[in-house]
């Protein structure tokens, strides 16, 4: 008997030993999985490293970091639930791994479930007295729940690890006033004014939660005391006045507006607001105008007021649709104070440009170069300005000028346009090569720019060069803008020029039909295809009535007299 209970316990020893080898290689194995999936994750090799990762959790399902790396994946698979539930999975396997935690906890606000989240950071919290974010985050989820208790009892333990302030006072006398307990909402304003007496922001808190609170009487001997020490405490003055604004008192109300618009203490902010609400009550229920612009002017007459209301003055005077001089001048005393405001500018410079005052226009656009050497808006007008005047040399150096700060983010439009325009200077000048790249650059920023289409395939034509490549472009011109006269002709001369006489007149009909002004180019291409097509005698009424607008042109005289067309 001796002799099978010690062979007994010798098998059971070799069970045991071979249970721990085959251990041993799994965890060797798995480790093999798990670096390999790390390796392929740092490579950028997705699809491997979830799938070696689903074959490590097949081979240690209690693997933590298994799982929070595949939820990582289904997250980007939009797999909502397995997300939630390979975080789980980690959490419960990892209880003391805070980032597990928070992760989850984010999951769980990111799907809705607050409960979860909410006990997840109850737990975070516990662990860390010091992670004050934490206690931020519950707040916000007890609140979005509308548990109020909870989010009041949050902010109570934010404050003791963090002291009071304004913030959590308020925070937590709106959440008593939203539980309805209002003796405990105006005594947390009233404890934070009592700690700053002479901090006359919180006494201002204190008596706006009294009017929110219903003790108005109560309230209005709050904001009197304070502004009977301190007069132009402008949140006092504010809370006055929509005092008055529920009384219907509009001539406190009025006082009080321009008291605080006036006043050399009120923010921009402040006065914005003021404004902005004021605007808003006169045109929602149709009052005058006439006491918003003087409101406006009266602010004006500052010595320094600040440009975003001068900006809503020059706003609300184009809103009325007030005289441009007007409005100009409001925007002149604008660059008087920020002579870098670009938008005060660029309305002056439009409207230069209506008045066609192209000195203006390169005076404005001058100035604003040295303050805004970025904005092209500038380049372009000046440069167009100078084009007008017939300074070409003057307008291509400011276009080069505008193209050297084009970049990137540049409006595609405004880079396109400056290319055009350099190439229509170029070809001025005879710089045919120099004109065609300018076109080209301009296409590659805006493959669309019909004037530039035909302007560049026009001069293709002149040339005799590409023309397949000028009629595809002038084909785009025509069916953007099929009754333009003038791209019209270009593609009906381009077809003349391919010596496809039968469309080219089926073209420089619709050319005529649409000319409003008797083009004397359009009228001898009639004539020259007409002349191409065997119809002398149109051709000759067609070049007689272009010489009437063009008695110097001898090679029309000649055309004319020999009755035959005539390459220039």
């Amino acid at each position: 008997m001796r002799s099978v209970f010690v062979l007994f316990l010798w098998m059971m020893e070799l069970g045991c030993m071979a249970q721990s080898v085959v251990a041993d290689s799994l965890s060797r194995t798995y480790d093999y999985y798990f670096l390999e999936a790390i390796v392929q994750r740092e490579k950028g090799n997705h699809d491997a490293a979830y799938d070696l990762l689903k074959r490590c959790v097949e081979l240690d399902s209690l693997s933590s970091a298994a799982y929070f790396y595949l939820s990582q994946y289904e997250a980007g698979l939009k797999h909502t639930d397995k997300v939630l539930e390979y975080k789980e999975k980690a959490a419960e396997l990892d209880p003391d791994n805070s980032f597990f935690l928070e992760t989850l906890a984010q999951s769980y606000v990111a799907s809705n479930k607050l409960d979860d989240a909410a006990l997840v950071l109850e737990r975070l919290y516990d662990r860390n007295k010091d992670r004050l974010e934490i206690l931020e985050m519950l707040y916000q989820i007890y609140q979005q729940q509308k548990d109020y208790p909870k989010a009041i009892s949050s902010l109570e333990r934010l404050e003791l690890a963090d002291g009071k302030s304004e913030r959590i006072a308020y925070a937590k006398s709106d959440l008593y006033t939203q539980l309805g307990d209002k003796k405990a909402a105006i005594a947390e304003m009233k404890s934070l004014s009592d700690q700053h007496p002479n901090d006359d922001n919180y006494r201002t808190l204190y008596a706006d939660m009294l009017m929110m609170n219903g003790q108005e009487k109560k309230a209005v001997s709050v904001l009197k005391d304070v502004l009977a020490a301190n007069p132009s405490q402008v949140h006092a003055l504010l809370s006055m006045r929509s005092f008055y604004k529920s009384k219907n008192d509009t001539v406190a109300v009025k006082n009080l507006t321009e008291q605080i618009l006036l006043s050399p203490t009120a923010t921009t902010e402040e006065r914005v607001y003021l404004m902005r609400q004021e605007v808003a009550e006169t045109e929602n229920l149709k009052k005058d105008s006439t006491r918003i612009l003087n409101l406006f002017r009266s602010y004006m007459a500052l010595p320094r007021p600040d440009v975003e209301l001068a900006a809503m003055y020059a706003a609300y005077m184009g809103l009325k649709k007030m005289p441009q001089d007007s409005i100009a001048k409001v925007l002149e005393r604008i660059l008087e104070i920020a002579p870098d405001n670009a938008a005060a500018r660029l309305q002056l410079v439009s409207y230069a440009w209506k008045a066609e005052d192209t000195q203006r226009i390169i005076d404005l656009c001058s100035a604003a170069r040295q303050y805004n050497p970025d904005e092209m808006a500038f380049y372009y007008y000046q440069g167009m300005a100078y084009y007008q005047r017939k300074e070409n040399d003057k307008a291509l150096e400011t276009f080069k000028n505008g193209i050297g700060v084009a970049n990137e983010q540049s409006d595609p439009a405004i880079v396109s346009d400056f290319y055009a325009v350099m190439g229509d200077l170029f070809h001025e000048r005879g710089l045919v090569a120099e004109a065609y790249a300018a076109y080209d650059s301009c296409l590659q920023w805006k493959d669309d720019n019909i004037m530039c289409l035909n302007n560049y395939a026009y001069y293709l034509s002149e040339q005799g060069e590409q023309l397949d490549k000028a009629e595809t472009m002038s084909l785009k011109t025509v069916k953007a803008d099929p009754k333009n006269a003038t791209y019209l002709d270009t593609y009906a001369w381009i077809l003349f020029m391919q010596a496809r006489y039968a469309e080219a007149r089926i073209y420089i009909d619709q050319a005529l039909q649409n000319d409003t002004d008797s083009n004397a180019v359009i009228t001898e291409h009639a004539g020259d295809i007409y002349a191409l097509n065997n119809d002398m005698d149109k051709a000759l009424a067609f070049w007689q009535e272009a010489l009437k607008k063009a008695p110097d042109n001898q090679v029309l005289i000649r055309k004319i007299r020999q009755k035959k067309y005539i390459k220039e």
